[in-house]
Parts: structure tokens; C-alpha cells; sequence
């Protein structure tokens, strides 16, 4: 593994380069032999190779080789349509099957499921827009969380984006709010209603974050996404306080299942059911907040069904929204017109393929409408040698490890067996581990712009670029050689049984470096590793001789090297 930390080194400086460079201005070489990469097939025609592998780089958690020659004699509309009709890949059942307490006895238990999900599971469009989902309304299981310990309330938290994934806004945001996972994390769970001679008021937590993060943002915003300002050029804002003090009070009398507010019993399934109301503990008083008044003595249930129906009607909606799911999908800084395309389908509930089929329930916020437009967008399927330098991401450490146990076939349901997976939201790790962020606010901010880089003097916002420093390169760089070289380790993890790779296919080709490295291209960089890193790889690799006698070891040192190179290199971090 030392030897191959060396290799890595030598890509570091482009990597940080990158990174500084930003999210959007990576490599435009083209594919290995310098040819520019074809533009988008005509309606109804199968995407070349190279466009149907940046697709699914963008669609997925990174693609499969054979996905890759699948999609490549089909079409994004079958392909997408598809996706959309497979079964979800959900976590509780699968947990309360195998036995999972909602203890710390069995506190990984969700982390360790999800990896698998995400690895194994072949709804990959669905758990691509969850893990989105996830970023933005945003739980935490993580060390110093309430949801430490409770593995069943998160994994129950988890199916409800993954259910909803293709589902409509409204609707995800009802079941969000009666989830125990939120009620706890946001502080509502036991909300009790104001009492004015004691000077109790209630809790505001989810109030505002519902607000601020989840629906409408901060600004008045027009339907491209840019920013409405006053007469002297100030943000015109959402709400103030008194908005938060009223719909505070609408967040009040919600409580575990059970015949009490305060639950005697240790019954374990109220930690993963809906939250029920309880009425002597909701607020009577009058409730106004956005425009909207709920009249005094009003019950909890239609004061919640009023107050989502107010947030989810409000016109920031669509473009505050749309732009977080480009964000996640395609492209750091996305232009006023792509936002608010992907805005429209998101008010008009339905999106056209080139191919004349139609996405979406034509409801205000259908989410599959609406994902069908991010990623179908002109923009989102230009040819990447011909985009301007601004369109593209960096890719997060998450979607860069899931790429590569993808591309090696790794058996994800195996997770629970690597001690390396029990927590990787370190810089000294992976730097970042799902559902395990350090706030509400998530692991970076949509509207980040990184200070001192090519990317903030350009005012380009570049979200992931928050947790990308010196010692985060070094960090994911030394995690991703443990688990390139299998040489990572947990109390059950054997030789048969654990999280390996399987390089057998790749090792066959060894011994051609154009062909070990056109795989590589193709499976990470859609065709568009660029000259220069081409010709580093070949150099490095053909330092790595293969004996004739037993040409095992240099082959597998070749592949494990090749794949080091290929994910730390700037071709692949900046995804175009």
C-alpha cells in the first residue's frame, strides 16, 4: 500500500489544483486520444459510449461497465422510465428482519444498510434523488445526535426519501414532519404549546428550518433562481421572526404513538411509526405566519395540513428547490435558464423526452417530472470538451467511493463486516459518511463559495469544495488505498466474506495499458481523461512489470494502481 500512496502523491498537486480551480473548470481534453466526445444523440437514438457513461455518472451512484454497453444500445427515455418502475431498495423491514434493536447494542446498523443500498441496489435512479433528498432535508445519526443509538428511526427516515424519491414534494413533506427521526433531530418531538403566564413559548427549531431550508430559503427569488432586491438593491426576504413565532406554534402536540404524550412503555415501534397528535398539548391560539392565518381553536391536524399547503404554494419553491437537485446532480453554478426550466417541470408536474414520452403526474411538484428535466436538460447533456468552463462538480467523496465498490463489484450488503465503514465522516477518512452530517445545514452549503480560489474570484458557488482541503486530499487518499488494496479489516471479514474487490476481468487486460486505461476512462471519466493524466498513468503503470511465470501480482498491481490513479485524479473528481 506504501507503494501506491507514492503513486497517488504524484497526482495530489493536480488534485488540489482542481479543487482550488473548482467545481466546473476540470479538464476538457477529451477522451484519451484527444478526440472531442460526440454531442447528445438525436431523439430516439442510443448515446454513444462516452455520453450514456457521463450520464450515468450523473444519474447514479457511478456506472457499471455493463451499464454503460446497456445504456449505449438503448435510450435516456427507456433507460429513465425504467428506473422509475423498479422497486425500491427500503431499509426497515430488512433491519426488524435481521433482528436490529433500536439500541446502541446495534447502532450502525442503518449506516451499514444504506451503504449496501446504495452499492447493491439496482433502483439506482431512486437512491440517487433519496441520497439529494437527504442533503437537503437533513437528518443526522451522527456521535452527538439524538438519532445516536436509534439505527430503526433513521433507517425508517431513510425509506421515506426513498419511497418519495418519485413521488410529489407535498406529499414528502408530510410524511418528513410526522417522522420521529425529524420530530427528534429539529426538537418538535414533545412541542408543547405556549403558556403565557409562565413566559413558555414553543419550540421554533423546525419552524425555521423548514422554512430557511427545506421550502423556501431566506430571499425572495424569481423563477430562474436569482435573487429579488428592493428599490436599493437589497435581497427582499421570506419572512422575519413573527413568521417563525406563528408557525412554531402550528409544530405543537406531536408525540410518540401511544395512549399518553409522555410514553411510559418501552414500546420500540413508536420510534419508527408516524407521529400521532395529541390535542391537550397543540396550540389554540391563533396562528399567522406568510400570509396565511389559522384561525384560533383550530385542530393540529389541519393547522399542519395549512401550514405545509402555505410553504409548498409558495412561489420560491420550485426555483430554491430546483437548484439544490441541479446542484446534486449536474452542475455547481447553474444558469439562471437551466433553473428555471427544471422549475417549470416542477410546476407543471410533467417533462417530455426528446422521444415524445412524457414524465410526471402533471402535479405541482412531481419530483420525477422534475428530475427527468435536471437531467435531461440541454445543459446537463452538452459534450464536455465543448461546455463552458463554469458547468460541472466536484464530486463528492461519498459518490467517488460508491463509484469504484460499483465498478469492482463489490458486495455491498457485506458493509457490516468493514470496521473502515463504521464511521467515515472524518477528513481523515472519507470526509463525509450519509446521514451523518455535522448539522441541518448538511456537509457544505448549496450557496458556498470557496475563498481564494478560481471559483470564489469568479463568484461561482461550488458547494462540495467546503470540505476539500490539504488534509481531506490526503485523508480520502489514504482510505481509498486500504480499501483499493483490500487491505481493510473487521472482526468478521474473511477472505470470502467481506467488502473485496473483483479485479479478475481488468487483470485480463493488464497487460495492454491502452486497454487497462480506455476501461478505466470509460467506466470514470466517460471518455474524457485528458492527455496529460493518460500519459502520467501509462508511465506510472508500465513501472509495474508482469512476470510471464506468474503473472498474477503484476497484473492485480496494475489495476489496483490504475484505479488509485484514476479516482484521484482532477479528470475524475470535476465531473463535466
Amino acid at each position: 500500500m506504501q507503494s501506491l500512496l507514492r503513486v497517488a502523491a504524484l497526482g495530489l498537486g493536480l488534485f488540489v489544483a482542481a479543487c482550488s480551480g473548482g467545481g466546473g473548470s476540470g479538464s476538457s481534453g477529451g477522451s484519451g486520444g484527444g478526440a472531442t466526445p460526440p454531442l447528445p444523440p438525436p431523439a430516439g437514438q442510443s448515446p454513444s459510449p462516452e455520453a450514456a457513461s457521463q450520464f450515468l455518472g450523473q444519474a447514479t451512484f457511478g456506472p457499471r461497465y455493463e451499464e454503460i454497453e446497456d445504456l449505449s444500445v438503448g435510450t435516456y427515455s427507456i433507460w429513465f422510465r425504467d428506473q422509475l418502475n423498479r422497486p425500491p431498495t427500503l431499509h426497515l423491514d430488512r433491519l426488524l428482519a435481521n433482528g436490529v434493536l433500536n439500541d446502541f447494542s446495534t447502532f450502525r446498523a442503518a449506516s451499514d444498510s444504506y451503504w449496501a443500498g446504495i452499492i447493491d441496489g439496482d433502483d439506482q435512479l431512486r437512491q440517487r434523488m433519496a441520497y439529494a433528498l437527504s442533503q437537503i432535508l437533513v437528518v443526522s445519526e451522527g456521535q452527538n445526535s439524538v438519532l445516536a443509538g436509534r439505527p430503526l428511526t433513521t433507517a425508517h427516515y431513510m425509506d421515506i426519501l426513498i419511497r418519495n424519491a418519485f413521488g410529489n414534494y407535498r406529499d414528502l413533506l408530510d410524511e418528513v414532519t410526522y417522522s420521529p427521526a425529524m420530530a427528534a433531530y429539529l426538537t418538535y418531538l414533545y412541542n408543547v404549546r405556549e403558556n403565557m403566564e409562565d413566559g413558555r413559548v414553543p419550540d421554533e427549531n423546525y419552524a425555521r428550518e423548514i422554512m430557511q431550508l427545506f421550502t423556501i430559503g431566506l430571499v425572495e427569488l424569481r423563477m430562474d433562481g436569482t435573487v429579488v432586491t428592493d428599490n436599493q438593491g437589497r435581497p427582499v426576504e421570506t419572512y422575519d421572526n413573527t413568521d417563525v413565532t406563528g408557525l412554531a406554534r402550528v409544530f405543537t402536540g406531536l408525540g410518540l404513538r401511544g395512549p399518553n404524550y409522555w410514553p411510559s412503555e418501552d414500546d420500540e415501534s413508536i420510534y419508527y411509526t408516524p407521529l400521532e397528535i395529541f390535542p391537550a398539548y397543540h396550540s389554540s391560539s391563533e396562528k399567522t405566519f406568510l400570509g396565511t392565518t389559522i384561525p384560533e381553536n383550530t385542530g393540529a391536524e389541519v393547522s399542519i395540513d395549512t401550514a405545509l399547503d402555505t410553504l409548498f404554494n409558495h412561489p420560491n419553491l420550485a426555483p430554491f428547490l430546483s437548484r439544490q437537485l441541479i446542484q446534486r446532480f449536474t452542475t455547481s453554478h447553474p444558469t439562471p435558464a437551466y433553473v428555471q426550466r427544471v422549475a417549470t417541470a416542477f410546476e407543471t408536474g410533467s417533462y417530455q423526452f426528446p422521444d415524445g414520452e412524457t414524465v410526471g403526474t402533471g402535479e405541482r411538484g412531481d419530483l420525477a417530472a422534475t428530475l427527468a428535466a435536471v437531467l435531461m436538460d440541454d445543459e446537463a447533456r452538452q459534450a464536455p470538451a465543448t461546455a463552458p468552463n463554469e458547468f460541472g462538480k466536484v464530486r463528492e467523496p461519498v459518490l467517488r467511493f460508491v463509484h469504484w465498490a460499483r465498478a469492482f463489484h463489490i458486495t455491498g450488503s457485506e458493509a457490516w463486516r468493514e470496521d473502515f465503514l463504521w464511521d467515515t465522516s472524518s477528513s481523515g477518512t472519507l470526509g463525509q459518511h450519509p446521514f451523518r452530517s455535522p448539522s441541518v445545514f448538511n456537509f457544505y452549503r448549496p450557496g458556498y463559495i470557496a475563498p481564494g480560489s478560481a471559483t470564489g474570484n469568479a463568484g461561482l458557488t461550488a458547494p462540495e469544495l467546503q470540505i476539500v482541503n490539504e488534509a481531506s486530499v490526503i485523508g480520502f487518499t489514504n482510505f481509498f488505498s486500504a480499501f483499493i488494496t483490500d487491505s481493510t479489516w473487521g472482526e468478521d471479514r474473511t477472505e470470502t466474506l467481506g467488502f473485496h474487490p473483483v479485479y479478475e476481468d481488468e487483470m485480463a487486460i493488464a497487460g495492454d495499458l491502452d486497454a487497462l486505461i480506455d476501461w478505466m476512462d470509460m467506466t470514470f471519466t466517460a471518455g474524457q481523461l485528458s492527455v496529460e493524466t493518460r500519459s502520467r498513468m501509462e508511465e506510472i503503470l508500465a513501472t509495474i512489470p508482469i512476470d510471464d511465470a506468474d503473472p498474477g501480482p503484476g497484473q492485480r498491481g496494475r489495476v489496483q494502481t490504475a484505479a488509485l490513479l484514476i479516482v484521484t485524479s482532477p479528470d475524475y473528481i470535476v465531473q463535466r
